[in-house]
């Protein structure tokens, strides 16, 4: 059994999917602090496949733990915490206590029940802002904002957790940008509030949701004075997850991996590409750089491709015509069913 905490949320609901239909038992657990009901209900629906669902706050170290007790658990995906850059820098204490008291309360947990296994939700802001491109796993790690310190913590918890006891595992994944959605267009994105990510932003102004997107300076030495990144469909990331699910329960300690295409797209590359795929043309304007942005940030994926077995197999155009689908079906996302 597969324990899956934040299992209603982007990236959880969409490996939920890709879990169930690999065959895996799954146990979920939300609070619905960053998710929506209503993807719990859609992955039953996409799957066909029933499971057991908890709304709990992994903090709460006696509610996670009756769900130990009830379930026979060798596994955990960890998922849950707060994901909003710039909210951290506001709110700092908020990102700290939460995302890393849950941490701790779940591994005090899987202590207690022997469960040996566990795959950590991280995510390239772990790394240091003066890296060469591409970005391996060795390269120098540093973060610029508390989301990100708090991943990067929470990785050095478990590592120094999983090292002091006999046959444990776990695996870190960093993942670069996700986007995309279920190819059904019935689950997809859908941030609470103005989205702090590039791709909801561009399918809200598609749909007529939001009136312009901001780019965030034109004027970086990359080709067209865009941001660069590495975005990958989140199903592709769904699908590390399940490789990573399979390489836990075989190597001992603990094994970090990036998550991403190894391919670097600008913000006006992205744009143009979801408007040959929509047929909308998005509204845009041009704003003074966020503080903190890195000019072109991509990652070395290999290391992923040889140990896990896995690559990232979608194209960017798939990426754009999945996330249309969802926002069109659902222009204000799950709140768009009755």
């Amino acid at each position: 059994m597969i324990l899956v905490t934040g299992g209603a949320g982007y990236i959880g609901s969409h490996t939920c999917v890709a879990l169930l239909d690999a065959g895996y038992d799954i146990t979920v657990v939300d609070n619905f602090a960053n998710s929506n009901p209503k993807a719990i209900e859609r992955i039953k629906s996409i799957t066909g496949k029933d499971f057991p669902f908890y709304q709990i706050d992994v903090c709460d170290y006696d509610a996670l733990d009756r769900v130990f007790f009830l379930h026979n658990i060798d596994v955990v995906i960890h998922f849950a915490g707060l994901k909003a850059v710039g909210e951290s820098v506001a709110k700092p204490l908020m990102y700290y206590e939460q995302n890393l008291t849950s941490t701790i309360a779940l591994l005090h947990v899987m202590q207690r029940h022997d469960t040996k296994h566990l795959i950590f939700s991280s995510s390239a802001t772990v790394y240091h802002a003066d890296n060469a491109m591409p970005l391996t796993e060795d390269s120098r790690l540093g973060c610029i904002n508390p989301y990100g310190w708090t991943k990067l913590f929470n990785e050095q918890i478990i590592t120094d957790t999983i090292k002091a006891q006999k046959n444990a595992s776990a695996v870190l994944l960093r993942y670069f940008n996700p986007i995309g959605a279920h190819p059904s267009g019935n689950i997809g994105e859908d941030p609470l509030g103005i989205p702090n990510n590039l791709f909801p932003y561009i399918t809200q102004t598609a749909v007529g949701k939001l009136n312009s997107l901001p780019v965030y300076g034109n004027d970086y030495d990359t080709p067209d004075g865009t941001g660069i990144r590495d975005y990958i469909h989140v199903m592709d990331l769904a699908e590390g997850h399940v490789a990573a699910v399979k390489y836990v329960k075989k190597h001992k300690g603990t094994h970090a991996f990036n998550l991403g295409t190894g391919e670097g797209t600008s913000v006006m590359e992205m744009i143009h590409a979801f408007e040959a795929v929509s047929g909308v043309k998005i509204k845009y304007h041009i704003v003074a750089r966020r503080p903190g942005d890195l000019p072109i940030g991509y990652a070395d994926p290999s290391h992923a491709e040889k140990e896990l077995r896995w690559k990232a197999q979608k194209t960017l155009q798939e990426s754009c015509a999945d996330s249309w689908r969802w926002q069109s079906k659902n222009p204000n996302g799950y709140q768009s069913e009755s």
